[in-house]
């Protein structure tokens, strides 16, 4: 399995803390450990210092208390540890998976556990609350999503129409049809022009309401009774009421 890796292994960047200020860069491949430095002063003495590189064999770097200490200055403790991971072979493989392979496998978990999964790093956290991650959710869990839902849900957020019940994304839909078909006779007589700013201002209100209300009588079960609690997983829309969101038996929208 471990043949299978790439190098660099791990690769990272930057300036010290202060007040260090030189510039400082650190790669991991599967056979040694490349340090190097970029001295950054004022002082005339240095301006004609030259870059300096260690390399060493990850067991000598697991012996080295020295360039470890250098490490942990510069990156943290945090790059350290992973370092001495990585020079023990101790490899996280799931991190190293593509993106679209990541959003394919946490499609099949249940909703509590994809919201426990994205508490576990940023990289997650980021995947369970993408719009990729609850389109799929969706188109997963019902038979039909059809062409105006879709739309819909690009203007909306696909996590904002899976957690909305079916009679009230109907009405949204309606009012929606409506406000766009007012748009597009637009005779330019004041009452149309007042009736279109009436009815699309009642669809961003209806919008407004199912991002906003939690406890709105709207809110029924989408997919079936089973209770979820991901309202972590994306902050742009957390006040939507996932007590009665679920996992399977509606049909499609």
């Amino acid at each position: 399995m471990a043949s299978l890796l790439t190098d660099p292994l791990f690769e990272t960047c930057g300036r010290g803390p202060p007040p260090i200020k030189d510039y400082y860069h650190f790669f991991v491949t599967k056979s040694e450990i490349i340090w190097r430095w970029w001295k950054i002063s004022p002082r005339t003495v240095d301006r004609h210092s030259k870059p300096g590189e260690v390399k060493e064999s990850l067991s000598d770097f697991l012996e080295d208390p020295d360039l470890q200490r250098e490490v942990r200055v510069v990156f943290g403790d945090h790059v350290l540890e992973f370092t001495i991971a990585l020079c023990e072979g101790r490899y996280n493989y799931l991190d190293r998976l593509s993106d679209p392979l990541l959003l394919r496998i946490i499609n099949f978990l249940e909703l509590e556990d994809v919201d426990q999964l994205a508490q576990t790093s940023r990289k997650f956290q980021q995947l369970c609350g993408s719009e990729e991650f609850w389109e799929k959710a969706m188109r997963r869990r019902c038979c039909s999503i059809s062409d105006e839902v879709a739309s819909l849900a690009k203007e909306i957020g696909w996590r904002t129409v899976f957690f909305t019940n079916k009679l009230h994304l109907q009405r949204l839909l309606s009012r929606r049809r409506h406000s766009a078909r007012e748009q597009q006779e637009g005779t330019g007589t004041e009452d149309v022009t007042e009736s279109r700013e009436s009815s699309t201002e009642s669809f961003e209100e209806m919008i407004a309401g199912i991002r906003a209300d939690p406890d709105s009588d709207h809110k029924e079960p989408h997919l079936d009774s089973t209770e979820v609690q991901v309202d972590n997983i994306d902050p742009q829309i957390d006040n939507i009421s996932t007590r009665d969101a679920a996992s399977g038996s509606e049909g499609g929208v």
